[in-house]
């Protein structure tokens, strides 16, 4: 067995999992498909289910229930057993002919008794019991309808998405993001006036609402799970104020003051809030290849961490637009495919124009050893070079089938150089450097007024002008990079400026995007009136202004732009690597 690290945890974890599957109707939440889907696929559930039949659905109150022939089910949930999810259990069991029930769960029972308000002193006395799941397994038998029949309740800790070796992601906290100052004021809506907070610094556990504790408390699950499987006793060190939390939270969380008497190897844990640098979530100055694929092609369904791939151009359809849903997508994760996974470990770590040609090259050696016809050459690598590699395999399904993980990376490539949306890269990228000149010499009000004829409607944009979703990525940028800045007296007005035009432009779209309808509260453009658009606005600044002084409560490091001199060129100095889903990173070092 490989050295305890992320993937092996991940994979010990599902092999618990997959230990009860066996002829079962298996259900899933989104996040639990998401760490399968980057963990070990799919295919390697479907073969422990065994049977002709797919036997896997979603987690959801609608989900089908499981007629005569299917006597077994298993959940397989990253959330508390609590409130809505016992809920779904219950409906999707009571419409169902279940003899045997397996419930799984990500959260550890120490947290589920946090849930039920349990006092700690009396979960401690209670080590090695677990009522809170005997008494769910009693109303599993009740909803089968026989107390005869069979139900278990156990915890596994499926906490990552192993994305690399080195490199995981927790698609149940996506949505963990850090507080902001305009949050304070939301705090202290529920505490006394004398014990109101002054500000961020002031914020502690005591001071959260008890749903963000509960979630908190199941990361904090999950991590001391981790540093179990590998080993180690933690240090915590935090750098934020809800990552201090976290990191506070951990280190006096029960089961971890245990385990770490015990101990044998040491290990650092760094949490940073992500609001410290939204400069590196939102910026291109990255060189990379799958940054640009997270960036243009379209979401997974389901999914925070991976894109869609049309796979069209591998099939006998005609590649129009009306054909791309009739064969399902392609996607980034291999981890089913030692040959996808070795290009998708290299493009992760190598810059863009290394990439491609790595890409190039594990398509020649494939089709190489497949003895396909294929015609070397040289030079620059263009998505038309690709592209002809990549049908070589088409009318071979044997090739095909050997090399699918493969040819996926590669139609992801070919997708990515040809969007329009990585043309603009290089706009971006023109307008980051400017701004950071801009940064050093003047101030916020002008910066903002350099923004403003970018800002169009819809009928008079170009295919190089930016939509409403990039000027709002810009927006953070601009503010995320500018850090506290002095309000000087045009300030007011040029906020108030782009405000009012991108207000304008929001209600002349002809269509809302998922984004905008979010932003808006309104599902159409037909119902958003200047009115509520303008409204909106208001409180997206009044964010914008708390991600510009989020670093003030810090002694060093109070601001992500490095000025330049007269050898170096200003920059921005990225404090952690760009992710799109978690909001907190950590970082774990064996020591």
């Amino acid at each position: 067995m490989s050295d305890p690290g992320v993937l092996s945890f991940t994979h010990q974890g599902w092999e618990q999992v997959l230990a009860k599957v066996k002829r079962a109707l298996v259900y899933l939440d989104a996040a639990c498909a998401e760490s399968l889907h980057w963990g070990c696929g799919s295919t390697r559930l479907l073969e422990a289910v065994g049977g002709p039949a797919c036997h896997l659905r979603e987690f959801e109150p609608t989900a089908v229930g499981g007629g005569a022939e299917q006597p077994k089910a298993v959940f397989v949930l990253s959330c508390l057993l609590k409130g809505r999810t016992v809920e779904t259990l219950r409906d999707i069991i009571c419409r169902s002919h279940f003899q045997y029930c397996v419930v799984v769960t990500a959260v550890n029972h120490a947290v589920h008794l946090t849930a039920n308000h349990v006092p700690a002193a009396a979960a401690a006395e209670l080590e090695g019991q677990q009522p809170v799941f005997e008494q769910l397994e009693e109303k599993l038998c009740e909803w089968m309808g026989n107390m005869n029949y069979t139900a278990e309740v156990l915890h596994v800790p499926l906490l990552l998405a192993p994305a690399a070796p080195h490199l995981a992601l927790t698609p149940a906290f996506a949505s963990l993001f850090p507080l902001l100052p305009r949050d304070v004021h939301l705090l202290n809506s529920a505490r006394p006036d004398k014990r109101r907070l002054g500000s961020l610094g002031e914020v502690d556990a005591t001071a959260l609402p008890p749903e963000l504790l509960l979630q908190i408390r199941c990361l904090v699950s999950g991590l001391s799970s981790l540093c179990e499987h590998l080993g180690v006793r933690e240090e915590c060190f935090a750098v934020g104020s809800l990552s201090r939390i976290i990191a506070a939270d951990l280190a006096n969380y029960a089961p971890a003051k245990n385990r770490r008497k015990t101990a044998a190897g040491r290990a650092s844990v760094v949490f940073v809030d992500r609001t410290l640098d939204l400069t590196g979530a939102v910026g291109h100055h990255g060189d990379n290849l799958v940054e640009k694929m997270l960036s243009v092609l379209p979401q997974l369904p389901g999914h925070t961490n991976d894109v869609m791939v049309n796979m069209v151009e591998l099939t006998a359809l005609h590649t129009e637009e009306e054909n791309w849903n009739a064969v399902a997508p392609g996607c980034l994760a291999q981890s089913s495919d030692m040959a996808g996974k070795a290009l998708w470990e290299a493009l992760l770590n190598t810059k863009h124009k290394e990439a491609v040609m790595e890409v190039r090259r594990h398509l020649v050696e494939a089709a190489s050893r497949e003895n396909l016809p294929i015609k070397m050459s040289m030079g620059r690598v263009t998505p038309g070079q690709l592209t002809t590699y990549i049908q070589l395999f088409k009318n071979n399904l044997k090739a095909l089938v050997n090399h699918c993980g493969l040819l996926q990376l590669g139609l992801a490539t070919v997708q990515t150089l040809k969007h329009p949306h990585t043309a603009k890269w290089d706009n971006f990228l023109a307008f980051e450097r400017l701004l950071l000149q801009s940064v050093g010499e003047s101030t916020m009000s002008v910066v903002l007024s350099q923004l403003l004829p970018m800002i169009k409607p819809s009928h008079q944009r170009t295919k190089d002008d930016y939509c409403p979703e990039e000027l709002l990525i810009l927006l953070i940028y601009i503010y995320s990079v500018s850090g506290e800045f002095t309000a000087d007296k045009n300030l007011g007005e040029a906020e108030e400026n782009v405000k009012k035009t991108l207000a304008q432009v929001f209600c002349e779209e002809s269509e809302l995007s998922p984004l905008l309808q979010k932003i808006t509260g309104c599902d159409s453009s037909i119902n958003l009136t200047f009115h509520k658009s303008k409204i909106a606005m208001d409180e997206l600044f009044t964010s914008l202004r708390d991600v510009a002084g989020a670093r003030n409560l810090m002694k060093q490091f109070k601001s992500v732009y490095v000025p330049g001199n007269h050898t170096h060129q200003e920059n921005v100095s990225v404090t952690a690597h760009k992710q799109k889903a978690d909001t907190t990173l950590v970082i774990l070092r064996r020591t």
